[in-house]
C-alpha cells in the first residue's frame, strides 16, 4: 500500500469528520430558533420539549457517526506517522465500511453510545439550557 492511499482517504475521512461538526450545530442551532419562536408567538407546549428532546437524540445520532470516523481517523495517522504498510486489515486504506461491519455493536450497545454521546457537555449544553428554560416557561 502506498503512503498516498492512507493520506488520500485521511483527507476524504478528516473532510467527512469536519463536515458532521457543522451539521451537528446546524441541528443545535435549529434547535434554538425552535425555541425562540415558540417563546416569540408564545406557542411553548409540551410538543416543542418533545421536539428538543429528539433533535437532542438525533444530534448524539450524528456524532456518534462522527465518532466512528474518528476511530478510523486514528488508525490511519497511527500507520502514515509508521510509514509502515503492514498486512493487517486495519492498516489497509479504504477498509472504513469493512472494519466497521466486522466490529458493529449489538443493538444494547450502540443505543448505549447514542446515550454516552448525548451527555457530552458539547452536545448536552445547548439541550439541557433549552429544555430548562422550556420548562420553566410551562410550569410558570
Amino acid at each position: 500500500m502506498q503512503k498516498s492511499d492512507f493520506t488520500d482517504e485521511w483527507r476524504l475521512l478528516q473532510n467527512q469528520f469536519d463536515s458532521y461538526e457543522k451539521y451537528s450545530l446546524a441541528i443545535k442551532l435549529f434547535a434554538i430558533t425552535l425555541l425562540s419562536i415558540a417563546f416569540i408567538l408564545n406557542t411553548l407546549t409540551i410538543f416543542i420539549l418533545i421536539l428538543l428532546i429528539i433533535l437532542w437524540v438525533q444530534d448524539a445520532i450524528w456524532k456518534t457517526f462522527q465518532s466512528r470516523i474518528e476511530t478510523r481517523l486514528l488508525q490511519l495517522e497511527k500507520v502514515i506517522a509508521n510509514e509502515n504498510s503492514s498486512a493487517n486489515e486495519a492498516e489497509k486504506a479504504y477498509q472504513f465500511n469493512s472494519l466497521y461491519l466486522l466490529n458493529r455493536p449489538s443493538n444494547i450497545t450502540l443505543i448505549n453510545e447514542y446515550l454516552r454521546q448525548a451527555i457530552r457537555p458539547t452536545i448536552a449544553f445547548p439541550y439541557i439550557f433549552l429544555l430548562l428554560l422550556s420548562s420553566f416557561k410551562l410550569i410558570f
